[in-house]
């Protein structure tokens, strides 16, 4: 295995590629070319991802750039629930008969900052709306300490939640307040309790790294008391300091520096470590599996080829030559617009699909080579093969070669696996930007500097 360390003057925290590409380079789409009944004609629908996207938290986090508002006028959750069954009816009519979901997600957002009430009427809206059967497939969502209500969590439970994902973010109230996320350790635990009396099959465990004032002893105190849990899942995430969150008001703009990047590296190799000695499986740079956890089913889906139908403003939808959404926003007063010209849609005004990006040929080798190398098991180059006739090394000759002399490439496995070396997959937010297209990338500039 190659063991050379990466060129120092590439910085490791770039940006994080959860999709591609992201939402600033999605464009108003002509409605006459964006019916969703035609964007959906003719593509597979047996094992599609549905999504229902909760625009609402109760504080906002120094570190978040989500699309999220801070709390919800009177009457605002119910008017969101109304839009969304109406989205759901214009959904359903332009999937057609057959559509079957393999997974299903809540997320935002916080989708636990809705009542259990209301929770029950998501609920609803999947599995009457759409026809999804909840408690057969397997079924995430988010939720925060303080939102993880009892009767939140037995209504959760009780329509087929497998997985409960809690962002933590520190157990350190100090390192908590610093990132601008009030709350205190004793009410972390508390609603820690409350998800495992709920039964959840899963619990996963969110934590940040490279918290001003952070240190080695302090990281692994959180680290150790998330493993106290023992949770079938721990996702590690680097912090970034983003333009118009918290943070970057705090900071006055300031970009981040060397001795932070190292500060960052070297964490979250400790983490790591500290995670693997203690019995999980490392699945990204960013998700850790304990070993003995149960499988919850799911794992015919592949993000890299199947469909995903999203419900919500902040949602996206994927068919196989489209990704589309509605209008992306940081800025608060943006966020707010956006969500009260959905709740105000009609079904017809739901039928068509807003702004989008177009997946040709080239965009659609990228996705499927960004979401399988950024894999812990990596990417087997016949599935590449298999569905474009080609492989990675005659596509992307250029980056692969520059990624072994990186190091980052593991040449031991052979022509049949393309896969991260452990030093790759530290530096993997800055490997999948790399792997962007030059549109893209344009795409994403010109939102940034508009």
């Amino acid at each position: 295995m190659t063991t050379l360390a990466a060129a120092p003057t590439v910085r490791p925290y770039q940006q994080y590629v959860y999709a591609y590409p992201h939402k600033t380079a999605y464009r108003p789409l002509p409605r006459e070319r964006a019916a969703l009944g035609d964007l959906w004609a003719g593509e597979p629908k047996d094992a599609l991802s549905l999504y229902f996207h909760t625009p609402f938290c109760e504080v906002r986090c120094g570190f978040c750039n989500l699309f999220t508002r801070i709390g919800a006028p009177d009457g605002l959750t119910t008017a969101y629930l109304d839009a969304l069954e109406r989205q759901a009816s214009a959904v359903r009519e332009a999937l057609g008969d057959g559509a079957r979901f393999a997974n299903a997600a809540f997320g935002g957002g916080t989708p636990t900052f809705l009542e259990a009430a209301e929770l029950e009427r998501l609920c609803d809206l999947a599995e009457d709306g759409l026809g999804a059967d909840l408690r057969s497939v397997p079924l995430s969502v988010e939720a925060s300490p303080a939102t993880a209500t009892a009767d939140r969590l037995t209504v959760l439970a009780e329509r087929g939640a497998t997985r409960l994902s809690l962002g933590v973010q520190s157990f350190v109230d100090t390192e908590a307040r610093t990132a601008v996320r009030p709350q205190r350790r004793s009410d972390v635990e508390a609603a820690l309790t409350r998800i495992r009396e709920a039964g959840f099959p899963v619990l996963n465990i969110d934590l940040i790294y490279g918290i001003d004032g952070q240190t080695e002893d302090t990281w692994r105190r959180s680290l150790d008391a998330a493993l106290a849990w023992r949770p079938e899942e721990l996702y590690l995430y680097p912090l970034y300091v983003r333009p118009l969150t918290g943070l970057d008001r705090r900071s006055g703009g300031t970009t981040a520096d060397a001795g932070w990047d190292e500060r960052r590296l070297r964490l979250y190799r400790h983490g790591r470590d500290h995670l693997i000695a203690h019995g999980y499986e490392q699945v990204s740079m960013r998700m850790f599996r304990r070993a003995d956890a149960p499988a919850t089913g799911g794992e015919d889906y592949s993000c890299q080829s199947d469909g995903m139908i999203g419900l919500g403003c902040g949602a996206r939808s994927y068919t196989s030559t489209l990704h589309y959404s509605f209008d992306y926003a940081v800025d608060m007063h943006r966020i707010r617009g956006i969500i009260d010209d959905y709740t105000a849609r009609t079904v017809e005004d739901f039928r068509h699909a807003d702004f989008g990006w177009h997946m040709d040929a080239d965009e659609a080798r990228r996705r499927h080579l960004l979401q399988s190398l950024l894999q812990a098991e990596g990417m087997p180059v016949a599935e590449y093969r298999t569905r474009f006739g080609t492989v990675p090394h005659d596509d992307f000759a250029p980056d692969l070669a520059r990624f072994a002399a990186r190091g980052w490439l593991d040449d031991s496995t052979g022509p049949d696996l393309l896969r991260l070396t452990p030093e790759g997959l530290a530096h993997s937010d800055a490997l999948g930007p790399e792997l962007f297209s030059a549109s893209v990338r344009q795409r994403m500039t010109e939102y940034e500097t508009k």
